[in-house]
C-alpha cells in the first residue's frame, strides 16, 4: 500500500460514500494534493468487528479514517470525518464555511449536517431494515419509518424550494451539508420511495449533486480498492 496521507476504511453504503465523496471533492478542489488509500471492509463477514478495526473505531462501524500525516490519528462517524478533513485539508473553505468570518453560514451548515446525521440517515436506515432485513414482518415498523422518511424529505423540499444547496447565502453553496445528506436520498427506492416526483426541489438538488465529477468518483469508491 502506498503511503498516501489518508487511509479510508469503508464499504459503499450511504455512510461510507459520504466519506469518499468528501475526500474526492477536497482532492478535486486542491488539484489532487490530497490523496488516500482505501481498505474495503466486508461488513457481510463482520470485518468491522475484528479487534484490529475496533482499535480504529471502537463503535465497530464504517467508515473510519486514519491520517498518516498526523501520527495515524483516527476519526470515526461520518460528520466528524467530513469536518476533520475540512479543518485540516480545506483551508480555503471551498466545501464549508469559516466559523469566524461566516458564522451564520457555518451554523446553517452544521444544522443541516446534524439534521441528516440524526434524522434522514437513522430514519431511512430503519425503513431499510424493516422493509428489507427484519426477520419478521412488522407492518407498524415499516409504516412508521417510511412515513418519517417522507416527512424529512418534506423538510428538505421546504429548504430547497428556492435554493441549489442546503447551506450558504443566496441559492447556497455546495458544502459538507449536501455531502452528508445526498447519499441517503440517492437510495430512496431501496427504502420504499419509488419516485422523488413528490419533492421536485429535492429531485433537482439530487441531480445536481450526482452530476458533480468528484461526486461521481466518490460514489464508486469502496466497490473496489484503489
Amino acid at each position: 500500500m502506498s503511503e498516501k496521507p489518508i487511509v479510508l476504511y469503508t464499504t459503499p453504503t450511504p455512510n461510507g460514500l459520504q466519506a469518499s465523496v468528501a475526500l474526492e471533492e477536497i482532492k478535486a478542489a486542491y488539484d489532487n494534493k490530497l490523496d488516500y488509500d482505501v481498505v474495503r471492509i466486508d461488513i457481510g463477514k463482520n470485518t468491522q468487528k475484528e479487534p484490529w478495526f475496533i482499535q480504529i473505531n471502537p463503535n465497530g462501524r464504517i467508515p473510519a479514517i486514519q491520517d498518516r500525516s498526523r501520527n495515524n490519528f483516527a476519526v470515526f462517524e461520518t460528520a466528524a470525518i467530513s469536518l476533520y478533513l475540512a479543518q485540516h485539508y480545506d483551508k480555503e473553505y471551498k466545501l464549508w464555511f469559516n466559523p469566524v468570518t461566516e458564522p451564520d453560514d457555518y451554523s446553517e451548515m452544521l444544522q443541516w449536517i446534524f439534521f441528516a446525521h440524526g434524522g434522514v440517515g437513522p430514519m431511512q436506515g430503519q425503513a431499510n431494515h424493516f422493509n428489507r432485513y427484519a426477520p419478521e414482518d412488522i407492518p407498524y415498523g415499516k409504516k412508521r419509518y417510511l412515513e418519517e422518511t417522507k416527512r424529512l424529505y418534506n423538510v428538505l423540499e421546504i429548504r430547497l424550494a428556492e435554493r441549489d444547496w442546503l447551506a450558504g447565502p443566496g441559492r447556497g453553496k455546495f458544502s459538507l451539508a449536501d455531502i452528508k445528506t445526498a447519499p441517503w436520498v440517492n437510495i430512496h427506492a431501496f427504502a420504499g420511495i419509488d419516485s422523488l416526483d413528490a419533492w421536485p426541489a429535492v429531485k433537482a438538488w439530487l441531480a445536481r449533486f450526482n452530476e458533480r465529477p468528484a461526486v461521481k468518483k466518490g460514489l464508486q469508491v469502496g466497490k473496489e480498492s484503489k
